[in-house]
Order: structure tokens, then C-alpha cells, then sequence
């Protein structure tokens, strides 16, 4: 598949062809909401939800928290080693596989390196804290709690998480205005 910019005649449908994007952010930065929109946008597209290889351990299953020992961690690489091979063979069939997980610090800069397909764009969603807080109130699951606190995730976000691809505070921003911007900035999304 040719890899076309948009500025050299290129339009969003030829260059997410046999593409992947990474959606990414802390929990209720919108990530699910944002790569269902997105693929629903695109024509031939899959959407992979990283969190359903976490869901499918039936026993063993160890979560990831703050200070996690190491089963929970390889189960963590585990869970994108297989979202990164699913998004892979989607796009090696001419699908636009559109990842949605939570990937953050130096973790992030490892998943790039996990997927081969090229060309591969990553968007973070990083709007403000209020935003998040108001979006976690508005949805049927609790992210943040005892383990993850919002100020503890958005810090790695912030700090720890290296400047890959295409950032966007979406705090003023609604579903279809963040699907708008993503796809007008794709040239700033893509990865090497």
C-alpha cells in the first residue's frame, strides 16, 4: 500500500488503508468513544479493544495497579503484544484497525515498536483534569478508585509519557470535532 501524505494528494480514506491508529489517553479521556466514531468513519475499518485480552483471562488474571508485581506487568506487555499483532493482520488484509487502550509512559514508545505495520499514527487524548472528572461521572464503569487516581494517571500522562504522534486536549472539543481534528492532523499522528 503506497504511503500517502495528505498534503502530497493523499485524502484520509487511501491513507488509514491498511493502516493503524492508536488511540490512547487516561481512563474516560474518551478513547472508546473517539475510535468507534473514528471507524465508523473510515470504510473499511476495525475497532481493537485492548481490554478485552485482559478481559478474556478467565483464572490468574493479575491487575494492573501503582507498584504491580511483575505477573501483572508481563500480563500488561501480554495484552498489547496481542492487540498489536490483531491490528497487524487486520492491516496486512486492507483493513484500518483503529487500537483503543490505555498506553502510557515509556510503554507507549514499546507499543510503536510492537506494531510493523507502517504507516501507524498515534493520537493521545489529553484533556484537562475537570473533563475527565465530569466524563467518569457520566459513565456506567469506575475507572479511578482506591488503586488509580486521576492526579497519579494524569502525571504519567504528563511527565512520564514521551511526545509520540498527534496530542489533543480535548476538553472543548465533542466526539465529532475530535474525529475532525485527528483526521486533519494525521501528517502530526504518524510514527516511524
Amino acid at each position: 500500500m503506497a504511503d500517502n501524505a495528505p498534503g502530497a494528494g493523499g485524502s484520509p480514506d487511501t491513507e488509514l488503508a491498511s493502516a493503524v491508529v492508536l488511540i490512547t489517553g487516561v481512563m474516560a479521556s474518551g478513547k472508546s468513544t473517539v475510535a468507534q466514531a473514528l471507524a465508523e468513519r473510515l470504510p473499511r475499518t476495525v475497532h481493537v479493544r485492548g481490554d478485552v485480552f485482559r478481559r478474556m483471562v478467565v483464572s490468574g488474571r493479575a491487575e494492573m495497579r501503582p507498584g504491580a508485581d511483575e505477573e501483572a506487568a508481563a500480563q500488561l506487555r501480554l495484552r498489547y503484544r496481542l492487540s498489536a499483532s490483531v491490528a497487524d493482520l487486520y492491516a496486512d488484509e486492507g483493513w484500518t484497525a483503529v487500537v483503543q487502550d490505555t498506553v502510557l509512559g515509556a510503554q507507549l514508545t514499546e507499543y510503536v515498536s510492537l506494531v510493523r505495520t507502517r504507516p501507524m499514527y498515534v493520537v493521545v487524548l489529553a484533556p484537562d483534569r475537570r473533563t475527565v472528572t465530569a466524563r467518569e461521572a457520566g459513565r456506567a464503569k469506575t475507572g479511578y478508585g482506591a488503586d488509580w487516581t486521576l492526579e497519579s494517571l494524569d502525571r504519567v500522562l504528563r511527565e512520564e509519557t514521551p511526545r509520540l504522534g498527534l496530542w489533543l486536549d480535548t476538553s472543548g472539543l465533542d466526539v465529532a470535532e475530535t474525529v475532525d481534528t485527528i483526521l486533519a492532523g494525521l501528517d502530526g499522528a504518524r510514527v516511524h
